[in-house]
């Protein structure tokens, strides 16, 4: 009889983060996948990622809407609260075997909760990871409600064993992620983003290259987010290279982010920046891997840009602790700094890859343990 195995996805990055496996689990003959979307995944505001899941042939057992507007601390909170609500219906309805959550992000708290409180094994990709802000308290917290472990390297293997968890439940399997960033062919771009994925500003010419930026609010100091980003909106400005710039996601101070970037744009008129909602993981992953540098606070400096060897600018304290490669200068939010490492990374150019998250065979591994590993709620300390 096959495996249950319900997988929530909640926001934009949280697909990429697991669509190999997604795959591989549908493709397991032990398996049956249960796909449940909610959040800002169903949310037009921020593009709608459903649809990309939808076209890529992922059947969705249940849509949960959870996100209350306002993007602050108390609408993180009350989001997180009404995610339990709504998904332990859900998990009641559905009746999985094990329930699958990624990365660190409140609606992966709620995800967690409300499982461990159905009595449902609950399986964490990506957990034991060191960051800033307020997701390595929600990603251990996670870890704890837990009952196996999908890590992206013995790093994380270890902190993991740290917190009291069984060796015999922690998999060192790299992350999902990084199998689409090996997925991901060399060589220019063989599509236009602006015509086949719209996007607002000016069209640009992308020839002499670009930068990527991906920036989003910092959730221990939210009310900063405008001042935040206005430094690095200024540098790009004013270095006058091509930007391909990504909407942060909904999180407490996206509010703040976006209004500092419509108020820029509309106090310099036209710019060197078009800025998008979302697209396909493939297709972003294309336009990474073609960028001169990649600019902002995003684990994606961190993460796919190792792998691939782009260079990163990473800004300001978010993700602060992380494990990360040659690839990647931090500097604080100050316009000059900022243009400095721009400048420096693009006269550097390519490094080489690094395999600090994974080696691309992630999905596989993920399925085959969810197939075989034996699946309880029992947890012992093994401090």
């Amino acid at each position: 009889m096959s495996r249950k195995v319900c997988v929530v996805i909640t926001a934009r990055p949280s697909y990429a983060r697991i669509k190999t496996a997604l795959r591989a689990i549908q493709q397991h003959p032990e398996l049956e996948l249960q796909l449940v979307v909610g959040a800002s995944a169903l949310l037009e505001r921020y593009g709608s990622p459903v649809d990309y899941i939808q076209e890529d042939g992922f059947d969705i057992a249940a849509r949960v809407y959870m996100v209350v507007e306002g993007e602050n601390l108390v609408t993180s909170a009350k989001s997180t609260g009404l995610g339990m609500v709504e998904l332990a219906t859900t998990f009641d309805n559905l009746a999985p075997d094990v329930v699958v959550t990624v990365g660190d992000r409140y609606e992966t708290l709620a995800t967690a909760a409300a499982a461990a409180y159905s009595n449902l094994p609950v399986a964490h990709v990506q957990g034991g990871e060191i960051t800033g802000s307020i997701d390595e308290k929600v990603r251990h917290a996670v870890t704890k409600l837990s009952d196996l472990h999908f890590v992206s390297n013995e790093r994380a293997a270890d902190y993991v064993r740290r917190m009291g968890e069984n060796p015999d439940t922690i998999f060192v399997t790299g992350g999902p992620d990084i199998d689409l960033a090996a997925e991901t062919p060399a060589g220019a771009l063989d599509f236009d983003p602006f015509e086949r994925h719209g996007g607002v500003g000016e069209r640009l010419d992308l020839r002499d290259g670009y930068a990527l930026v991906l920036q989003h609010p910092v959730t221990t100091s939210w009310s900063k987010a405008r001042d935040q980003v206005m430094p690095t909106l200024e540098a790009l400005h004013s270095i006058g290279i091509a930007t391909l710039w990504f909407w942060p996601n909904v999180d407490a101070g996206s509010d703040g982010t976006s209004k500092g970037i419509r108020v820029f744009r509309e106090t310099n008129g036209r710019t060197n920046m078009h800025f998008f909602r979302t697209m396909p993981p493939e297709d972003f992953l294309r336009l990474l891997n073609n960028a001169s540098v990649v600019v902002g606070n995003s684990s994606t400096a961190i993460r796919e840009c190792s792998f691939l060897g782009v260079p990163a600018v990473d800004i300001g304290e978010r993700q602060s602790g992380r494990e990360r490669g040659a690839n990647v200068v931090n500097v604080p939010y100050d316009a000059k700094a900022i243009v400095e490492a721009i400048h420096a990374q693009i006269a550097h150019g390519r490094y080489p890859g690094e395999h600090l998250y994974g080696d691309g065979c992630a999905g596989a591994r993920i399925a085959d343990v969810l197939a075989t590993a034996p699946l309880t709620i029992e947890k012992r300390l093994w401090y």
